[in-house]
């Protein structure tokens, strides 16, 4: 089910950066100029208004300079082949990821693990959701490349790569020193439709391929110098790094 984009699914964070709301599921444009750094691209479902939310801020397809992915699951790579193949646009990610996102395994939550959860509250209607938008559907990235280099890419924002295992093996965040934003994927959410709490959290265990390296990804989190956060899931969080990750942890705990 193609999502529709509306005016306020796109969030103004800073002059060139913009977190979107596609279909339960976030992702951002670091603006340079006429040029763009896209990190994660939703389901697959979320691809015309990722390309829509591309022409909201003044940019298109060939704008952008690479897609970086925080990890493989499908609300996350959704669009990152078609920009790939039909624009050229690479799409890196860590080395980890690279198999991930080529399908060469799938490492996201199955069917059979969603249904044994389906007592809980939200988990139904988010599934029914997910279906539609494309959740289970084979979308690989044929050529996905791992960085390049350690450290800050030459990319729009210059981003810098921290890895946050434990959602899935590869997974990473991206901060953005200059901005002080930290780009976080799954590793922190905000919110979530199979969740009963809003603000700074880890995804509800199910979703995590090790759930122990997620915490222990938390203390990554802690030591980064944002005041920024922009989830995965959820609304864009202001405040510190290290307070959003303490949050998380104490949620996690209870």
């Amino acid at each position: 089910m193609p999502k529709l984009l509306r005016e306020d699914d796109i969030v103004r964070v800073e002059s060139n950066v913009y977190s979107v709301s596609g279909s339960n599921t976030n992702w951002v444009i670091v603006k340079d100029g006429d040029s763009c750094t896209l990190v994660d691209t939703g389901y697959p479902g979320d691809r015309d208004a990722v390309l829509a939310s591309l022409e909201a801020v003044g940019l298109n397809a060939r704008s952008v300079a690479a897609v970086l992915v925080t990890h493989a699951h499908n609300d996350h790579i959704g669009a990152a082949e078609h920009l790939r193949a039909t624009y050229d646009v690479p799409v890196l990610m860590h080395q980890e990821e690279v198999p991930h996102a080529r399908r060469d395994f799938l490492d996201q939550v199955s069917v059979g693990q969603v249904l044994a959860q389906a007592w809980r509250p939200g988990v139904l209607p988010w599934a029914v959701h997910a279906l539609r938008a494309g959740g289970i559907t084979h979308v690989p990235v044929c050529e996905p490349q791992a960085f390049p280099a350690p450290g800050a890419l030459d990319l729009p924002g210059a981003p810098v790569p921290v890895h946050t295992p434990g959602h899935t093996k590869g997974h990473c965040a991206y901060h953005l020193p200059g901005s002080g934003i930290l780009i976080t994927g799954d590793a922190l959410a905000t919110a979530h439709p199979t969740s009963r709490i809003n603000g700074p959290q880890l995804l509800p265990d199910m979703f995590h391929t090790d759930r122990a390296r997620a915490l222990d990804s938390l203390a990554v989190i802690e030591g980064l110098d944002a005041g920024l956060i922009l989830p995965g899931h959820g609304p864009v969080h202001r405040g510190l790094a290290k307070e959003a990750a303490l949050t998380a942890r104490e949620c996690a705990a209870r």
